[in-house]
């Protein structure tokens, strides 16, 4: 099970009430979600494996220099030879080292990568992994992952804990039209305002999977734009012509990558020992983890 952690802990903290907090009053209801989410994760779907992936660069320039527009409306302050500061909240903020801290702790890994998100790093997991993989994130664009034959699906989170969705293939079929293989194609043009990713003007998602269904990837259909035999109307092939510069890097920018050098971690879900609990007895009474660290323990005992 591969968590896409920053999409996890942003919904614990705008779903868990803010007046929740540690002994010493500040903030602590990110923390406490977020644990409660992995609890539910393992109580229900009872992984062999577990793995935190982390946005070590949530922006990275080399998509920034393809497509500035790139996520440039939630950067908070440039860095311009580092990372950009996403617009989080404070409260937020301060509660991420804690959440880090905690995972240390319960032994679950974390794992990020220069220069590339959480997205990426699950994007190589996800491929090179043994077994069945359930990716959880609320993010669509790593709907490309989904694998029927490799078992990889993706639990949906946009609707709440109470209420995922399991995508697969057969899901994606239904649901846009599309195959898994076609998605990055079809999520590239129909864009995604809160990535400021324009897409092709004009294209929304039923002729995007139209033009998938009759050209079969982007790659054919901007084929069949450029060739006026083609029996393209004369409509889209305008639109596609005025979206030249845009296509010729979203592919680049909307795939995640599937070879990163990452670290190797043991990410076997197992019982804390002893030692471990006592740091987490410890980390509990400082911060007020209270039951929903303990719902996390009861998970991992069974």
């Amino acid at each position: 099970m591969l968590l896409d952690s920053a999409s996890l802990y942003f919904r614990a903290f705008y779903g868990v009430p803010d007046t929740v907090k540690a002994p010493d009053g500040s903030p602590i209801n990110a923390v406490r979600g977020f644990l409660d989410i992995i609890a539910k994760l393992v109580t229900d779907y009872s992984p062999d494996a577990l793995v935190a992936c982390w946005d070590d660069d949530w922006r990275p320039r080399w998509r920034v220099d393809l497509i500035p527009s790139y996520k440039a409306h939630r950067v908070a302050k440039v860095v311009p030879d580092g990372v950009d500061v996403e617009e989080t909240p404070e409260a937020l903020v301060a509660q991420v080292p804690v959440i880090r801290e905690v995972l240390d702790a319960v032994g679950i890994p974390i794992v990020g990568a220069s220069l590339a998100e959480a997205d990426d790093v699950i994007g190589t997991l996800a491929t090179h992994g043994e077994g069945p993989v359930d990716v959880v994130t609320g993010d669509r664009d790593l709907f490309q992952l989904v694998d029927d034959a490799r078992k990889v699906r993706i639990i949906y989170t946009a609707r709440g804990m109470s209420n995922l969705e399991l995508v697969t293939g057969d899901v994606l079929e239904r649901k846009y039209g599309v195959r898994a293989d076609q998605y990055a194609d079809f999520a590239a043009m129909r864009g995604d305002s809160s990535d400021g990713l324009p897409g092709v003007a004009g294209i929304g998602e039923k002729t995007a999977a139209a033009l998938l269904a009759e050209y079969g990837d982007l790659a054919g259909i901007i084929a069949a734009a450029e060739d006026s035999a083609s029996g393209m109307k004369p409509a889209a092939r305008a639109r596609f012509a005025a979206a030249r510069d845009y296509l010729a890097v979203a592919p680049q920018v909307v795939g995640v990558m599937r070879d990163l050098p990452l670290r190797e971690v043991d990410a076997r879900l197992t019982s804390p020992t002893t030692d471990q609990r006592a740091a987490l007895d410890a980390l509990s009474e400082r911060w007020g983890l209270g039951g929903s660290l303990d719902r996390l323990l009861t998970a991992l005992d069974r």
